[in-house]
């Protein structure tokens, strides 16, 4: 099988749904690819009740806003990237309400809209709120893309970027596993966007959707492009009994009543009280703030999670802690008075694929948007960001790679070049690249997600990380051994793809733990306990 596009969009969130709308809306033809079903990845996670987004009150807040992100980021923001960011969150969302039609979530009142509890996570101030539901999105979007003709490739996931022999070298398509045929396929196109999520497919706790592979990121490395801020990931509180992958809501802290049996919390109530009285203001981990103890007393309780029960007050409840509660309560049976264990979670990427303004990765043809990018955020994020990145910058990647599209445009010539491409790419993984069997795959990520889960969340020390880095080294031997073995058979397809999926996401493995040993400094979410907050150490 073999596809021609205009636009080929990989991955079926918010930032990906949005760039292929874009795109068509500007004449492209466009089909997205995902790994997944459509509406999947983070943007749909099934772990909470839809997504927060926020921007400035007004123009005149977006000066503060800019400020806030990059004091917040502790300097590693790109400030370009966040002042196209925040420009851009006013104009995104008047284009879901007024051209897509989606009914946002508002605060029930202008009363309960000036509550502390919708003040966005490490922010200092209200700011505009809005909420995203699945169901208001979904058909919004459907409808679009029915309008726009978006072919929709449903359960096909990227193995390659294929790029053209001569010149510029742009992208000239993709090379695709369609998981239900179990194939690969090629994909002719003349801008490519990824959207394909953030990190959190190479830990054994994630706060992301299964489809959230994170092997693009490899995938695009070898393609030519750069990662900047990698070693920045925010990790958050959630359940692990009585169900699992729930979002902790950070907002609850204050009610919280935990059972600390390594006897990291204060003993006394006045202090426990004022320290979750703090936590509350935040649900990402950081060390940033005074209120680390409350996110280190989880860690240690291990997998099975620190037990926590809530008391809530019979009046008077902010409305963000009453939606939370009544969320779990009817989707979850769960309820205040239950006995809960939470534990410690991968969440979302801060850093990732290197763009810029126009979403452009630096390789010609190649577009990046959503939580598979990073310079808009820094070693924090103020809470409701990143679907706003998702929908500014999806945006900005469809237009921009409409346009790019077009002028690439071209006769018989270049359709040569790009079939030529896929053609060679196809022959290369088919010849050359290491087959894995189920039972090798499995282990391989397993071994790795431990290793991840291990010392690359909360804790990271040299010792730690030097350690992580050989034994990531040395599943990468080992994924590239079943190559060498096979002789002259072919291998099949999946088979194929199990090892390109795998070696993709060790090397962003490597990527990640390489950038968290170089940081020799505690900064926002990466902790070094040898090398403590608030002291400057040279980097490495």
């Amino acid at each position: 099988m073999e596809l021609k596009c205009d636009a080929l969009v990989i991955g079926g969130g918010i930032a990906g749904i949005s760039a292929a709308i874009e795109a068509a809306s500007h004449g492209a033809s466009v089909a997205l690819a995902c790994a997944g079903p459509l509406f999947g990845g983070s943007s749909f996670y099934p772990g909470t009740w839809g997504l927060g987004l926020i921007g400035p009150e007004s123009d005149t807040d977006e000066a503060d806003l800019i400020a806030s992100i990059l004091r917040v980021g502790c300097g590693v923001a790109d400030e370009r990237l966040v002042e196209t960011f925040v420009r851009g969150i006013h104009p995104s969302i008047a284009w879901l309400e007024d051209e897509l039609g989606v009914r946002l979530k508002r605060p029930e009142s202008a009363e309960s809209a000036l509550e502390s509890t919708f003040i966005p996570c490490f922010d200092h101030k209200h700011r505009l709120w809005r909420g995203i539901t699945r169901k208001e999105f979904e058909a919004a979007a459907k409808r679009a893309f029915k309008e726009l003709g978006i072919d929709v490739l449903e359960r096909c996931e990227l193995m390659r970027l294929t790029r053209g022999e001569e010149g510029t070298r742009a992208i000239t398509g993709a090379i695709l596993y369609d998981r239900r045929a179990q194939e690969l396929f090629g994909c002719i196109a003349n801008a490519v966007v990824l959207s394909t999520g953030g990190t959190g497919g190479l830990f054994e706790r994630s706060l992301t959707s299964q489809d959230v592979l994170s092997s693009a990121q490899g995938i695009a490395m070898d393609a030519g492009c750069s990662l900047v801020n990698i070693e920045f990931m925010q990790m958050m509180p959630g359940l692990v009994y009585p169900a699992r992958g729930i979002v902790f809501n950070e907002k609850t802290f204050r009610y919280a009543m935990f059972e600390d049996e390594n006897k990291l919390l204060p003993r006394e109530p006045e202090d426990l009280g004022a320290l979750l009285e703090r936590r509350s203001g935040h649900g990402p981990f950081t060390c940033r703030l005074n209120d680390a103890l409350v996110d280190m007393a989880i860690d240690a309780a291990g997998d099975e999670g620190l037990s926590v029960r809530y008391r809530f007050p019979h009046e008077g409840a902010p409305e963000f802690v009453r939606t939370f509660a009544q969320w779990m309560q009817d989707e979850l049976g769960i309820t205040p008075a239950d006995n809960l264990r939470v534990a410690m979670y991968a969440h979302a990427a801060n850093g990732g694929i290197q763009i810029d303004e126009c979403a452009q990765t630096g390789v010609p043809g190649l577009y990046a948007c959503g939580e598979v990018t990073g310079g808009m955020h820094g070693a924090d994020r103020i809470g409701g960001l990143s679907s706003a990145n998702g929908l500014v910058f999806g945006r900005i990647a469809g237009t921009q790679a409409a346009k790019a599209a077009e002028r690439m445009k071209s006769g018989a010539a270049m359709r040569q070049v790009a079939t030529r491409a896929l053609e060679l790419a196809l022959q290369d993984i088919r010849m050359t690249k290491a087959p894995l069997d189920d039972m090798d795959a499995s282990r391989i990520t397993g071994d790795m997600k431990c290793t991840m889960s291990a010392h690359a969340m909360i804790q990271r020390t040299e010792t730690g990380l030097a350690d992580a880095l050989r034994d990531i080294e040395q599943l990468q031997r080992e994924a590239r051994f079943h190559g060498a073995c096979r002789g002259c058979v072919i291998p099949r397809d999946a088979s194929l793809a199990r090892g390109i999926r795998i070696s993709s996401q060790l090397k962003l493995a490597h990527a990640m733990l390489s950038a968290m040993r170089e940081r020799r400094e505690s900064l926002g979410s990466h902790y070094r306990p040898d090398y403590p907050p608030h002291v400057h150490h040279p980097r490495a």
